[in-house]
């Protein structure tokens, strides 16, 4: 495999991510709204986004998550599915959350849509997450999906989900995205075995996770499963013999190959979404938001050197 090893300096990358993330955290959010300001993420030819879950220790409404792409200049996103539904209303008491799936309209979700691709973000993915749902519940997951301008939900690999979603993505003409933790560390594990259930299965291929549990680098899967892999979770982590091991750490602290996985997608162009997710411990004095926007200035200082 060509070397793609990219030597990013450590300080550079400090500066001038603590540089955007002061400039932007004076601009008030509804003077970007003001000025039809979007957001473009894509950073020489390689699309880079954010899970939503990155902001879970923060306000976590579809209008603060917003917010935050704004802020941080992120365009496309993995939507976290219990944001869309309370956005569009459902009930607190789960007994009551079935009948309201099969009884919602879709136009909270339309205007959901419309809001954030109003201002540039579109929401490639929803993490329903749905799999242990009835039937009928699918069907709404992928409908609403849908509506929300998502290529296909996502959930976790196993193989209840990939067995069972994988249909229901080609009934609906989407595709079924499913995302790893360690499961690769077992010798036995094999993602061929989860995409060979359907066509319609895909990958949310977490590199950080891949790499923490096995120590191998993850554009080995990248380059095999490249036209099966819809997305890739960003992070850096510990390897597997390190110590500690199997660690989430600052960016650009962490052992992760995180720049030869993007100048790999870069070179060969392929049409995987990169997200970063963030799951280091947020230090003290800052907060997810203004780690998120130091991620995307690591991601925007590889791509476009």
């Amino acid at each position: 495999m060509e070397d793609l090893k990219f030597n990013l300096s450590r300080r550079r990358f400090l500066t001038t991510s603590a540089m955007a993330t002061a400039a932007l955290a004076f601009t008030p959010v509804s003077e970007l709204f003001a000025m039809g300001k979007k957001t473009d993420s894509n950073f020489g030819g390689v699309r880079i986004g954010a899970i939503t879950y990155s902001w879970r220790s923060m306000p976590s409404t579809a209008q603060d998550i917003l917010k935050y792409c704004l802020e941080a200049g992120i365009s496309s996103i993995e939507l976290m599915g219990n944001v869309a539904e309370e956005f569009a209303g459902i009930p607190k008491n789960r007994e009551e959350q079935k009948a309201w799936r099969l009884s919602v309209s879709m136009d909270k979700y339309k205007e959901l849509r419309k809001m954030f691709n109003k201002a540039g973000v579109k929401l490639h993915i929803v993490k329903f997450a749905p799999s242990r749902w009835s039937d009928e519940e699918i069907d709404y997951a992928f409908k609403a999906a849908r509506v929300l301008g998502a290529k296909g939900i996502t959930e976790e690999i196993g193989e209840e989900s990939c067995k069972r979603l994988g249909k229901f993505a080609e009934k609906h003409g989407m595709v079924a995205i499913f995302h790893n933790h360690a499961q690769p560390g077992s010798p036995d594990f094999s993602f061929e075995k989860f995409l060979a259930y359907s066509p319609a299965n895909m990958l949310n291929f977490d590199a950080g996770h891949y790499f923490g549990a096995t120590g191998k680098h993850p554009n080995e899967i990248v380059e095999k499963l490249h036209d099966r892999i819809f997305s890739i979770h960003l992070k850096d982590k510990t390897g597997k013999n390190s110590k500690p091991a199997n660690t989430n750490m600052p960016w650009g602290t962490g052992e992760t190959p995180i720049a030869d996985t993007l100048k790999l997608l870069q070179k060969n162009k392929w049409p995987i979404y990169c997200d970063i997710e963030l799951e280091y411990n947020v230090p003290a004095g800052s907060d997810a938001q203004k780690e998120v926007i130091k991620c995307v200035q690591f991601c925007k200082n590889i791509l476009t050197a």
